[in-house]
């Protein structure tokens, strides 16, 4: 498609918005706003009173999901639907999450102030709780709550925080846990030609090659265990030799060494995963002269490929029952959680790197580390893609930075391909 006069993302805008998000979340350190809580609620004001400036259709569904519409020229046409999330983790930074939106609001007041019609609907969606990790132990509960396919179980989930469930901050902040429970769509196969997500890399390689922009292939499925833990006996640190010892720290650190070791021999095989010990502790009970009776750990396992995910946990039941019938200790694994691995629909990252060429934006295909509301969506039966911007200092820290001519070149790519979308 031949280039369209005046033609641009508004990227005052963005630049304007990022700047006030900033402002009003900055908790001291880094940014915090939470899910399902006061400061993710003022995010979405801000970015509700600027649609509302643009003459966007604002809808809000039962789970808070905010849906902001340019409508098309064909209303009957299944829409394509631009966002991602605006609640971050505690300290976290202010591009994480928010720059998916900020783009589709920049892509879609360019498209009007250029004074085209789009084919059809463009509808900007800003997700609640996408930081679930960090705030409820349920992976994407807004985008399922728009798809439909929250499970109402996850209602009884308590916030990490505060210790009160779902329900409560649902109903505290306005929205409706019963929308979860009927299991009702706004939106779904029947009504979403496609979803893209802008989002900031998260990790290092975009910037190490000094390529700006990154079309994603897929999204990693995980399993996890948050609440794990490791029972030996607490005993004299001076009075009791080595063999008489039963030391959940110790067996707790060699089952983290050997599977990172494991994880070492996986790669080498061509596997492509993650393999995270989040917390390893031991208790308040333990002092200065007390072998550990007990140590706690998380762990995290990501990647697209689930044989790989197996692999490791299969690897880690063949490591703890060595490391028991060694040691004297006994592992507790706790409830496993995790999330299916989502790959990107093709066509849509061919058209996204047909619209990064006709612009002359720089990208490279890679898989995302991190999970996404682009994998619900995949999940749901809609064609989904995600770009990656580069951004420095990775991400979920107070330090994070993106530049602002590279979003405005991923902006243009997704405004391109919004336009030449059929």
């Amino acid at each position: 498609m031949p280039p369209i006069p005046n033609l641009a993302p508004d990227i005052d805008l963005a630049t304007r918005l990022f700047a006030t998000l900033r402002e009003k979340t900055f908790d001291g350190v880094g940014i915090t706003r939470d899910a399902y809580g006061p400061r993710e609620q003022l995010a979405h004001d801000i970015v509700r009173a600027e649609a509302e400036v643009l003459g966007l259709e604002i809808q809000v569904d039962g789970a808070g999901n905010m849906l902001m519409t340019l409508p098309g020229a064909d209303r009957t046409l299944k829409r394509i639907v631009l966002g991602s999330h605006l609640d971050s983790v505690p300290q976290g930074g202010n591009y994480d999450g928010a720059a998916g939106v900020l783009a589709g609001l920049a892509t879609v007041a360019g498209i009007k102030q250029a004074g085209l019609v789009p084919a059809r609907d463009v509808t900007v969606i800003a997700i609640r709780a996408e930081e679930a990790g960090a705030w409820f132990p349920v992976s994407y509960p807004g985008s399922n709550a728009a798809l439909g396919r929250l499970p109402e179980s996850a209602l009884a989930l308590r916030r990490l925080d505060t210790g009160r469930t779902l329900e409560d901050h649902m109903r505290e902040s306005g929205f409706s846990p019963d929308y979860v429970r009927a299991g009702t769509a706004v939106l779904g196969p029947e009504n979403t030609a496609a979803y893209l997500e802008l989002h900031i890399e998260q990790g290092p390689l975009l910037e190490a090659e000094q390529i700006p922009l990154g079309i994603v292939t897929g999204i990693p499925g995980s399993r996890r265990l948050r609440a794990a833990r490791v029972l030996g006996e607490y005993n004299h640190s001076g009075t009791t030799p080595r063999r008489f010892r039963a030391d959940a720290a110790i067996a707790l650190a060699e089952l983290a060494y050997r599977l990172d070791e494991f994880w070492a021999d996986l790669e080498s095989q061509g596997h492509t995963l993650v393999v995270t010990f989040c917390v390893l502790a031991t208790t308040e009970e333990a002092g200065f002269t007390k072998i550990p009776g007990e140590a706690r750990f998380q762990l995290d396992v990501r990647s697209i490929n689930r044989a790989s995910l197996d692999a490791v946990y299969d690897e880690m039941a063949r490591l703890i029952a060595s490391i028991e019938a060694r040691r004297n200790v006994r592992f507790e694994l706790g409830v496993e959680t995790g999330s299916q691995a989502a790959p990107m629909d093709p066509l849509l990252q061919s058209g996204l790197a047909a619209a990064a060429q006709a612009l002359g934006v720089p990208q490279r295909a890679l898989q995302s580390g991190a999970g996404h509301d682009a994998a619900a969506f995949a999940q749901a039966g809609i064609p989904s893609a995600m770009m990656f911007v580069r951004n420095q200092n990775g991400s979920h820290n107070p330090h994070e930075e993106m530049r602002m001519e590279d979003f405005a070149a991923a902006t243009s790519v997704m405004q391109r391909w919004v336009v030449d979308f059929t």
